[in-house]
């Protein structure tokens, strides 16, 4: 086979890649059709496609990296760990050096008593070591008709089938025979769509409360966990109201049941503190990491467990594990990638200089005609778009109709910048300087602005009704 080297012409690339590469979340005759875009370099917050385009990555990858391309030294960490031990299992009685450290350094950073952690490979293989962790904790507690574990409609765990079970994707749902039992699903706390003429606060309450209903329904005996991302990622970055996270600790605390942060994509700075728990005020006794664990450098992800948890787990065979879990290259990354974001005071600076800097910026959005809410969290943001704000509507037209004509428009202006619906969502590098900052609201007004001449010309300024 000949060498495809990042000069071939761009044509052959995509032609290439229709032919024989299979795409996530994407209907693939129409990329085909299309073409997708071949990035072939990256440099810290800045991407380069085949075409020879820079490109400002708002969105970190998928979430996750958090330090900025190009750091040599995580290239040069995997390139040590692999020359020393590129591989080995935790299984049967042994371990290695990386997995050790790692592990140590994550209980030092995580609150509270979260001191133990189960590897895999990804946000979905963690969230599946989830669903096996607390039901065999409740089994070996004496309690097995504890299985059902409680989630939110729009919130993302992952996509494999436990993962996106737990997830309340109803469009995942709709394929592959989920969700598996003994899932069940709440509301989400989106006040701007599904608020009403209740105020934040107010709504924040009554969707919390919906936990403690669900509870009564099922029947507390039968209840074993909530599982919720401090903030909704992949739903469209919702930021809860402040009265909604203090209720759900109430609440899980009266029922004794386990409170699974899935921070995939909150941990490890994304919303100014190590952890989005720590952001929120909550006290999970599960923790989901990945994405920002190693900055995207190597695939890596786990569960952080607490004490009790684990001590239980650790009395019996925990039949559960992946052939890559703690593997040695990918724990040697994410420790190095754990030493810049911290000797670089990277999270410090997100929480207070350039995440304040961004959030003045971003929120000054909301004067624009399109935009009807601007929320951010640290370096997760998202505008609600609208064609009348006073009444907070959607569009006329399909859901994610508008919000597509706008990401085209982004991209258009090499910016990436994601719609989820009628929103759209920034997740840059933590590492984005004032300058960038600037860069990116100055790209995003601009494609804006041509989103809204867009939909005026097409017709689309139109309200649909909630």
């Amino acid at each position: 086979m000949t060498l495809i080297s990042t000069n071939t012409p761009t044509a052959e690339l995509q032609a290439l890649d229709a032919a024989h590469h299979m795409h996530p979340f994407t209907t693939g005759a129409d990329l085909a059709r299309k073409g997708a875009r071949v990035i072939t370099r990256a440099e810290g917050c800045w991407l380069t496609d085949s075409e020879g385009e820079r490109i400002l990555d708002g969105m970190a990858g998928l979430w996750c990296v958090n330090v900025g391309y190009g750091r040599k030294e995580l290239a040069a960490a995997a390139a040590r760990q692999m020359e020393e031990l590129p591989y080995y299992n935790t299984f049967f009685q042994t371990t290695h050096v990386p997995a050790i450290q790692l592990s140590a350094r994550l209980a030092e950073l995580a609150p509270g008593d979260l001191n133990n952690v189960f590897y895999a490979s990804s946000g979905s293989e963690a969230n599946d070591t989830n669903i096996r962790l607390v039901r065999t904790y409740w089994e070996e507690k004496g309690q097995p008709e504890r299985k059902v574990i409680i989630s939110r409609w729009n919130a993302y765990h992952g996509s494999s089938v436990g993962s996106g079970s737990l997830g309340g994707m109803k469009g995942m749902h709709a394929q592959g025979g989920m969700p598996i039992p003994d899932i069940h699903h709440i509301d989400q706390p989106n006040w701007w769509a599904e608020g009403g003429d209740m105020t934040p606060e107010e709504f924040g309450l009554e969707r919390a409360r919906q936990l403690e209903q669900a509870i009564e329904e099922i029947g507390p005996e039968k209840v074993a966990a909530f599982i919720a991302e401090p903030v909704q990622g992949a739903g469209g970055v919702i930021i809860p109201p402040e009265t909604y996270w203090p209720e759900i600790q109430r609440i899980v605390d009266k029922y004794g049941i386990i409170l699974i942060a899935d921070e995939v994509i909150c941990g490890f700075g994304r919303t100014g503190n190590w952890f989005g728990s720590e952001t929120m005020g909550i006290k999970p006794h599960i923790m989901t990491i990945a994405k920002g664990l190693s900055s995207g450098y190597q695939p890596i992800g786990g569960s952080i467990v607490n004490d009790e948890i684990a001590g239980v787990i650790g009395k019996t065979e925990f039949n559960h594990g992946y052939t890559y879990s703690g593997h040695p290259v990918a724990a040697a990354v994410a420790l190095e990638n754990l030493r810049i974001l911290d000797e670089e005071g990277v999270v410090t600076r997100v929480r207070e200089e350039t995440g304040p800097y961004l959030k003045q910026k971003f929120e000054a959005l909301a004067d624009h005609p399109l935009v009807g809410e601007a929320k951010i969290s640290g370096f997760m943001g998202s505008l609600a778009l609208t064609p009348d704000k006073a009444s907070r509507a959607p569009f006329a037209a399909d859901a994610g109709t508008v919000g597509y004509i706008c990401r085209e428009r982004c991209f258009a202006n090499n910016l990436v910048m994601r719609h989820v619906g009628d929103r759209m969502i920034i997740s840059p590098p933590l590492v984005l300087s004032k300058d960038e900052i600037d860069t990116l609201i100055d790209r995003a007004t601009r494609s804006l602005d041509e989103c809204h001449a867009e939909l005026k010309k097409q017709g689309l300024m139109v309200a649909g009704t909630h």
